[in-house]
C-alpha cells in the first residue's frame, strides 16, 4: 500500500465512522419496547406459586424490622444533640480535613471518577491550523472544474498554473501536471472528482518521495543538547525558542536560554519575558555587545550546572551574507570549544505566511550555514501550507518544528502523515 493509500484510507475510513456513529438508532432505557412484557416472563407452576406464596411474608416482616431499626439510628444522634443543647454551649473545635481513605475493615467504596480535562489532540491541532490552507486549496481545484468541463491541454496548464499558485513549488507543480498526463490517458479519467483525487494522490507521493530517509526528530542528546536558531527578525524566532523551552521545562529537563541577539533592539528584553513565562533563566550580556562572548557565558554555565537543553538566539541580518557567516562561524567555534559535537541542531525559523519568500530564505541560508532542519511559524495564519511540498521537494530540508497557533503550547514536533491530513482533508473524493 503506497503513501496515499494509507493517507486516503485514514480519511474515508474516518468519515465512514463518523457516519455510521450519526446513523445508530438511539435506544430508550425506559422505552416500552425494552420493558419486559408478562407474557414474555415464564409462567410459575403451582409449586413455585406456593413457595414465593409463603415466602412474602416472611420478606415482609424482615422489612418492617429493618425500618424500625433505621429510625431508631436517625432518632439517636437528634437525642443527644437535644441534651447537648441544654447544658453549656462546648467550645468549638477547628475541623481537621484528611484524605478519605478507606480503612482496612470497611470494604473500599467505587472511586468517582472525575472528567479528565479536555485537550486538543495532534491531529485537530493539524487540522485546526491548516484550515486556511485547506479551504483556499479546495476553493482553487472548485474554480479549476468550474471554468473546465473537458481535460485537454489547456486544462493541464491551469492545473500547473493552480498548483504553483497554491506555494507547492514550481519544479512540483511541472512534475504533478506531467505525471497528470499520463494518469488521466491511463485510467481513461473523465470525472472532476477522479482528476481532483489524482491530483491530491500526486502531490502526496511526491511529497512521500521527497521525505524518505529525512528526519523530523530534533537531535537529542543524552548529555547537554546545544540548539542554535537562525532567521531573519520578525519570523518568531524568539517566540518559537520561548514555547519550545516551555515544552522542555514541561517534559522535566533543565533549560537554559542564551541571548546572543545583542544587535536588534529589545530582543534580550523579549527573550527574559519568554523565560519568566517558561520558568528557565536566560544568559545575557549587554546590548551592543560580543554575541560569541554571550554563547561561551551560556555554555560554561550549562556545563557547570548540568543542564540538559541550551537554546540559542541569534541575530537576523540575511541582507548581509558576509557578516553573517563570519558571525555564526565564530559562535559555532566558541561552541565547539565547550562541546566539539555540538550545536547538534541548527534550526532556520521560516514565517510561512510569506510562502515563496521563505523559500528564497531558506536557499541563501542554506548556503551561508549548515543548517540542519527548518522551524515554520505562524502555519496557522496563512493559506500557503502547501510551502511544506515545496520546501522538502526542492530543498531536501526535514521541517523540525511547526507552529499551529498562538498559544505557547502551539509548536509541534513535525509529523508528515498529520500534516497531509490536515492539509487535504475533506478533499479526497470517494
Amino acid at each position: 500500500m503506497g503513501f496515499f493509500d494509507k493517507i486516503k484510507k485514514a480519511l474515508i475510513g474516518e468519515t465512514k465512522e463518523v457516519e455510521q456513529e450519526a446513523d445508530k438508532p438511539v435506544v430508550d432505557a425506559d422505552s416500552p419496547e425494552n420493558q419486559p412484557s408478562e407474557e414474555s416472563q415464564p409462567a410459575q407452576t403451582p409449586a413455585e406459586q406456593e413457595a414465593s406464596e409463603a415466602v412474602a411474608p416472611t420478606d415482609a416482616a424482615d422489612a418492617s424490622d429493618l425500618k424500625a431499626e433505621q429510625e431508631t439510628a436517625e432518632a439517636s444522634p437528634q437525642q443527644e444533640a437535644t441534651v447537648a443543647n441544654k447544658g453549656e454551649e462546648a467550645p468549638s473545635v477547628p475541623v481537621e480535613v484528611t484524605e478519605n481513605t478507606p480503612s482496612e475493615d470497611a470494604p473500599a467504596s467505587e472511586p468517582i471518577l472525575q472528567p479528565a480535562p479536555e485537550t486538543e489532540s495532534v491531529q485537530d491541532k493539524y487540522t485546526k491550523g491548516l484550515t486556511k490552507s485547506r479551504k483556499t486549496f479546495g476553493q482553487r481545484m472548485n474554480e479549476l472544474f468550474a471554468n473546465f468541463r473537458t481535460v485537454d491541454e489547456d486544462f493541464f496548464e491551469e492545473v500547473e498554473e493552480t498548483l504553483i499558485g497554491a506555494d507547492v513549488g514550481f519544479d512540483a507543480a511541472m512534475k504533478i501536471a506531467d505525471a497528470l498526463r499520463q494518469e488521466v490517458k491511463l485510467r481513461n479519467v473523465k470525472k472532476t472528482a477522479d482528476v481532483q483525487n489524482v491530483i491530491i494522490e500526486k502531490l502526496v507521493d511526491l511529497y512521500g518521495e521527497a521525505g524518505v530517509g529525512e528526519v523530523n526528530e530534533l537531535n537529542m542528546q543524552p548529555w547537554l543538547t546545544v540548539i542554535l536558531f537562525v532567521g531573519v527578525n520578525g519570523v518568531g524566532k524568539t517566540t518559537s525558542i520561548g514555547k519550545l523551552a516551555h515544552q522542555f521545562k514541561a517534559e522535566g529537563k533543565k533549560v537554559l536560554l542564551a541571548a546572543a541577539d545583542t544587535f536588534r533592539a529589545g530582543a534580550i528584553d523579549q527573550l527574559v519575558v519568554w523565560g519568566e513565562r517558561a520558568g528557565v533563566e536566560v544568559v545575557r550580556g549587554n546590548a551592543g555587545g560580543d554575541p560569541a562572548a554571550v554563547v561561551f557565558d551560556a555554555m560554561e554555565r550549562a556545563k557547570r550546572e548540568n543542564a540538559d537543553v541550551l537554546l540559542v538566539d541569534t541575530a537576523g541580518r540575511l541582507q548581509n551574507k558576509v557578516n553573517l557567516m563570519n558571525e555564526l562561524e565564530k559562535i559555532k567555534r566558541i561552541i565547539q570549544r565547550v562541546d566539539p559535537t555540538a550545536p547538534h541542531e541548527v534550526l532556520l525559523v521560516l514565517d510561512a505566511t510569506t510562502g515563496q519568500n521563505a523559500m528564497n530564505q531558506a536557499k541563501q541560508f542554506k548556503e551561508t550555514t549548515d543548517v540542519s532542519g527548518l522551524v515554520l511559524t505562524k502555519l496557522d495564519g496563512t493559506a500557503k501550507g502547501g510551502i511544506v511540498l515545496a520546501i522538502r521537494n526542492e530543498l531536501r530540508l526535514p521541517v523540525k518544528l511547526v507552529g499551529l497557533g498562538e498559544g505557547i503550547n502551539d509548536l509541534e514536533p513535525f509529523d508528515p502523515n498529520e500534516f497531509v491530513v490536515g492539509l487535504f482533508k475533506g478533499l479526497i473524493k470517494e
